[in-house]
């Protein structure tokens, strides 16, 4: 049998293997006893090694018998018979309603929210697998109560407890996204979009704890702005826009995940005029320029989706002026044309498009030549693609031809062929 790859949360924050005997901290991470134990008797501060908060010598360390089982459960189906894994046996217990209501009800009580929401990660983490669990979450209105903690968090500017909360969140709506769904339209979503969005703007805890809420929060706040009314979209303020344009700029705290989720809430804001000229004034055409630019857009869709934006914001004058600010705007464009997908060339050429028929300026059709924005176009018309795209590309040719024609950079032959 070939070695199974270990479940993540089997792990053992301080010895990184496989825990025997998993146990809560009051800090509400998991640990096996012996590795926590021994941080402990060694002085280590009384400080939980993974959340930075105080862990006193003599606190309560709380067996997780859900995850003692769940690693119980894994070892006999994985392990080769001439190998002994012992785990602890965990007392006989049932996940049902009821203990998930439990779980819900201590969320109140400052001593047991965080080994609840450890406990409720644990199910959501087993419901993927589960059908039945997955139906209890949903069911005991774990989503609500999710929401709830976190818009709580907000309120009283906590974090604490806050990445499991949206870690839960998320793992529910994969696990039954039509009932989340159903939850989110009855939601305040006034309160739960306030709340992510401080939540993108968080920075006082440890780089991975802060790029983990973020990139949850942003995923979520994409799932609950494209779930609720069509109205929202024309709702939205600048402040909005200006985080999720401030938190994709920081590209060492965000994943492709996230970066896919930002770039789908700012496309579809661009069906409003107004969101168009707010996120062009929160930097957003210099941010996604960017971003192309770092390499880490590597995704097809994100591609797509970062072209598609820029050129909903390139119809404005005020978002042309700021691709031309950027000395690399039109090189940016130009090399992704003819690349990637039909989708984002249809973007590219008419990002070009817009630039060469309202601002083409002597530096500016120079500088398409320059990058090689001229060649690209002939490809273009070379290629199999849509018909109406080659129009597009002709239409620019044919407007400037007249300056190209006599560069030595240009290709005499086929600007004469396809300008005629």
């Amino acid at each position: 049998m070939e070695d199974a790859e270990v479940p993540e949360f089997f792990i053992c924050p301080i010895s990184l293997q496989i825990m025997k005997d998993p146990v809560i901290a009051i800090t509400g991470i998991t640990y096996d006893r012996s590795s926590i134990e021994k941080w402990l008797s060694h002085g280590h501060d009384a400080i939980c090694p993974v959340s930075k908060q105080p862990l006193p010598r003599n606190s309560t360390l709380t067996p997780n018998r859900i995850l003692s089982k769940l690693i119980q459960t894994w070892h006999t189906t994985n392990s080769k018979p001439t190998i002994d894994h012992h785990v602890p046996d965990p007392d006989d217990y049932m996940i049902t309603k009821p203990y998930i209501t439990t779980l819900l009800a201590n969320l109140s009580n400052p001593d047991l929210f965080m080994k609840s929401l450890t406990n409720l990660e644990v199910v959501a983490a087993m419901a993927k697998e589960n059908y039945v669990y997955g139906k209890l979450l949903v069911e005991a209105g774990v989503a609500k109560a999710m929401v709830s903690f976190v818009i709580t968090c907000y309120k009283n500017s906590k974090t604490h407890g806050l990445l499991l909360a949206l870690y839960i969140l998320l793992l529910i709506y994969k696990i039954s996204p039509s009932k989340t769904r159903e939850y989110i339209l009855l939601a305040k979503t006034d309160e739960i979009i306030d709340s992510l969005i401080w939540a993108l703007g968080i920075s006082s805890c440890d780089h991975t704890t802060t790029k983990a809420i973020r990139n949850h929060a942003m995923i979520l706040l994409k799932i609950f702005v494209e779930n609720t009314s069509s109205n929202l979209q024309e709702k939205l303020k600048p402040d909005f826009f200006k985080t999720i344009v401030n938190a994709l700029s920081k590209t060492s705290l965000m994943t492709q995940h996230g970066t896919k989720a930002a770039l789908h809430i700012m496309f579809g804001a661009c069906t409003v005029g107004k969101n168009r000229i707010m996120m062009v004034e929160a930097g957003a055409v210099f941010v996604i320029i960017e971003l192309e630019l770092s390499g880490l857009v590597r995704e097809k869709r994100t591609s797509e989706l970062s072209m598609q934006v820029l050129f909903n914001l390139c119809r404005s004058a005020d978002g042309r002026a700021e691709l031309l600010r950027h000395a690399a705007g039109i090189a940016v464009v130009t090399k992704r044309m003819m690349k990637v997908s039909p989708m984002l060339d249809e973007a590219a050429v008419s990002i070009i498009s817009l630039i060469s028929k309202f601002s083409g300026t002597d530096w500016v059709v120079n500088e398409m030549l320059r990058v090689g924005t001229v060649s690209r176009l002939c490809m273009v018309l070379q290629s199999n693609c849509d018909s109406g795209l080659k129009e597009k590309a002709m239409e620019i040719l044919r407007r400037h031809t007249h300056v190209w024609k006599d560069s030595p950079c240009a290709d005499h032959l086929l600007l004469t062929m396809y300008t005629k």
